[in-house]
């Protein structure tokens, strides 16, 4: 489905309305015309209130089970989308609203221009929302829709377009497939920016397809993880349990593994024994993870017992869940869907995790010593993690914070110094 000056079309119609994209965005440019702050706002909110109001239940319902999307964690999304939320956002992302003067120049904010997001696929509303932070910004946006796309994108946006058809010369939506390149360095030539939601080999191609002068934001994937002491509490670790069944490792905030600070197996083993009961647990009263997963976990685990004799490590498994205790240090990404690891890192060690600048993302601290929890928080945020929670705050959403370490909005936004008044 393609999302076009307001309307709706079938594939079909792609390399037609691709021919005409860049004449109609140079007549929005011309204009001189932005989408309007306050009807992208009222758009997303009126939008937010019938969702919450079971108008989108059609889609919502699976969505929210195939993702396995508690209430609170809806309402979040939610409240994302809400004016107070939105109104939070833009003022703390771009506090230079209106022009400032200083004594050389009248400084005030504009945006890139035209903006395309090549959207990843592990979480349906994000698509729409990358078009949201680009409105927010001042932007024209266009949309590569990712594989497998349900739809929700395009339903939203043009619903939301519905509520103020003044955001229609600022929204494109196409379903071009990765394996079109042309298709899409065309998009990327038109672009002043290009907004990467996915992994190495989607930044890196992005980069490939750009021109030089195309600024790229790489919101890449990234790991998480928490750092334990031996003397965290049970209610910091069911807290930890539940997210991890919540989100199922597939968010970048997402806990993959557990360090702890020993350098001690036996240590090691006895803290793994008792998080594997608690996540057990936690799993056991959680929605079940879909076949799919499960099967392909369980030929992942089968392996692991085959290579015991080589790794060392202990494996413990229940009902599609796993907590491994490996023997290294080294950060990785788990086998997802409510299989972690637990590996030791005393803290002397912790600045070796620095080597995977780039990648580091949230970090949960579990420590019921406050001394102890400040040392290990300004240790992380020296080696790159971006953010630092409790144990049961990973993956949750909060208006106006960073994204990355960054603000998406003054990413999306250049700074324009003019000598003259």
């Amino acid at each position: 489905m393609i999302l076009y000056n307001g309307k709706t079309y079938g594939t079909e119609l792609q390399d037609e309305l691709l021919r005409s994209l860049r004449d109609d965005i140079g007549k929005t440019i011309a204009s001189g015309i932005r989408p309007p702050l306050d009807d992208v706002i009222l758009a997303c909110d009126t939008l937010a209130q019938r969702v919450m109001n079971g108008s989108y239940d059609d889609i919502l319902i699976p969505f929210l089970k195939e993702f396995n999307v508690s209430n609170e964690y809806f309402a979040e999304l939610c409240y994302m989308f809400t004016r107070e939320g939105l109104t939070y956002k833009v003022q703390t992302e771009l506090p230079e609203i209106t022009e400032i003067k200083t004594a050389h120049f009248t400084r005030r904010r504009c945006p890139l221009g035209v903006l395309m997001h090549i959207a990843a696929g592990n979480f349906d509303v994000l698509p729409a929302y990358s078009v949201v932070e680009g409105l927010l910004a001042g932007n024209i946006n266009i949309l590569k829709l990712p594989m497998g796309d349900s739809g929700l994108s395009v339903r939203l946006l043009s619903d939301m377009i519905g509520i103020c058809p003044s955001l229609a010369p600022f929204i494109y939506v196409f379903d071009v497939p990765s394996t079109e390149t042309e298709s899409i360095k065309y998009l990327a030539d038109l672009s002043d920016g290009v907004a990467v939601w996915g992994g190495d080999v989607a930044v890196s191609a992005a980069r490939k397809l750009a021109s030089v002068n195309t600024k790229i934001i790489a919101w890449g994937h990234k790991l998480s993880f928490a750092y334990c002491e031996s003397d965290c509490s049970d209610d910091d670790l069911r807290a930890l349990a539940d997210s991890i069944c919540l989100t199922d490792q597939t968010l970048c905030s997402s806990c993959q593994g557990l360090f702890l600070d020993t350098d001690s197996d036996k240590e090691l083993d006895s803290f793994s024994e008792r998080f594997f009961e608690i996540l057990k647990e936690a799993n056991d009263r959680s929605r079940p993870v879909n076949y799919g997963m499960r099967a392909k976990n369980a030929i992942n685990l089968y392996n692991e017992d085959l290579e015991i004799d080589r790794t060392g490590s202990t494996i413990r498994k229940s009902n599609g869940m796993s907590v491994i205790t490996r023997r290294d240090s080294e950060l990785e990404l788990s086998y997802m869907y409510r299989n972690v690891w637990v590996k030791k890192l005393p803290l002397s060690s912790l600045h070796e995790l620095h080597k995977h600048k780039g990648y580091l993302q949230t970090a949960s601290v579990l420590t019921s010593d406050p001394v102890k929890r400040k040392i290990i928080c300004d240790k992380l945020a020296g080696i790159g993690v971006v953010r630092i929670t409790s144990a049961g705050k990973m993956s949750r959403s909060v208006p106006g914070e960073a994204h990355d370490g960054t603000y998406a909005l003054r990413e999306y936004t250049r700074i324009v110094e003019c000598e003259f008044d």
